[in-house]
Formats: C-alpha cells, structure tokens, sequence
C-alpha cells in the first residue's frame, strides 16, 4: 500500500515507518523539518509541509491508500493543533476520494461505549484535566471531526510510551479492561502497522497496552 504518513518525525513515527517499509509499503511522510527522519530510504518520500496548511496535506494524500496520522501536540504546539491538522486531512481525504485513517491519541480521550475505567484511571484523567486541559480537549477535538467525517477511521490510544526494546506482544483492549499503563513505542507502531494491513477496528478506538 501507500501510506500517507503525518508525524513520521516523532519517536513513534519513526518507528511506525521502520516498520511499514521493512513491510514493503511505499510511504509519503509530511514533515515540516525532514532532516527529522531518516532518509534517504527505499520506498520513502518526504514532502516538506505543515499539517495546518490545507494544501500542502493535501499533496502528501494525494496517491495514497491510507492516512496514519501520528502527530500531537509537543512543547509550543497550538492548543488546536490535532483538531485543525485532522480537519485539514479528512477534507483532503474527501478530495482524493480516500476512506480509510488511523490516528493515534492517548488513554485520556474516553470512549465510554467499551471503557470501564477503574479508580487509578479516572485518578489520571482528573490530573490531566487539572495538568494539560487543551492537550485533552486537542484529542477530543479531532475525534469529533473523524466522528463526523463519514470515513472509515480508527483512533489507536495508547498509555505511558516508552522506548524500550520491542516485545512482540502487547494487549489490545479498552481504559480499565485488559490493559495496563504503559507500552513500547516499537510495539506500538507494530500494532498501528497491522491494524493498516488487517483493519479490525473501523471506527473504534482501541487501547493498546502491555
């Protein structure tokens, strides 16, 4: 396939990207610094842009079969960052007549039609809410646009991210239900790459943890 990559310069797109061209993919990475990813790389094009700039995400989609969107909010981030960039890439995606997106958020956007949250959970959120509120209101923001976009998404969430070494297994369950409170970047974008190959959350939002 051809993957249309946003936020392939972070820790975990970098690792997703590894991943998706060891598979044989071809992938188009917009990044507005691309000396961040590694390059050059057989089956890798990097097109210098912002995901707020309407055009310019539109001419990373264009050709692609599929949307991973891996970019959030970091230090100096507009508070509305993963909310306008996701409004930009579901109005390319229409353009382009493409369907299917995955986009990563963390354990804090609540999907109340399979979480059950137990204390700690719920202990974590409150802090975040006090701690970050428009990094949690960011993720909220965009999955309402995906919600509403009409096209085949699924919201990867994810706990505490670490950069030890890839396991080779993870859980996939929901907040408070077969999950735990932390997982590999490496496996995580393992999961990310095989939910791209073999979908099985259409519009769902798994949460992926050891």
């Amino acid at each position: 396939m051809t993957i249309a990559l946003f936020g392939g310069s972070g820790q975990t797109g970098r690792q997703f990207l590894r991943k998706a061209l060891e598979a044989g993919h071809t992938v188009q990475a917009l990044a507005r610094t691309p000396s961040k990813i590694p390059h050059p790389q057989q089956g890798l094009t990097i097109l210098q842009g912002d995901v707020l700039k309407a055009a310019e995400v539109r001419q990373a989609i264009k050709g692609a079969d599929i949307v991973v969107s891996l970019f959030g909010q970091v230090k100096g981030s507009p508070p509305h960052l993963q909310t306008q960039g996701t409004r930009h890439i579901v109005q390319a995606m229409q353009q382009e007549g493409l369907q299917r997106i995955i986009s990563l958020s963390g354990g804090g956007l609540p999907y109340p039609e399979k979480d059950q949250p137990k204390l700690a959970d719920k202990l974590i959120r409150s802090i975040m809410k006090l701690a970050v509120p428009s990094l949690l209101q960011d993720a909220a923001g965009h999955h309402q646009v995906l919600k509403q976009s009409g096209l085949n998404w699924t919201i990867v969430r994810a706990p505490r991210l670490t950069n030890k070494p890839e396991r080779g297994q993870y859980r996939v369950g929901w907040v408070g239900v077969n999950a735990s409170t932390k997982i590999g970047r490496a496996d995580l974008a393992a999961f990310i790459l095989r939910e791209v190959e073999s979908p099985a959350f259409g519009r769902q939002m798994p949460f992926v943890s050891y």
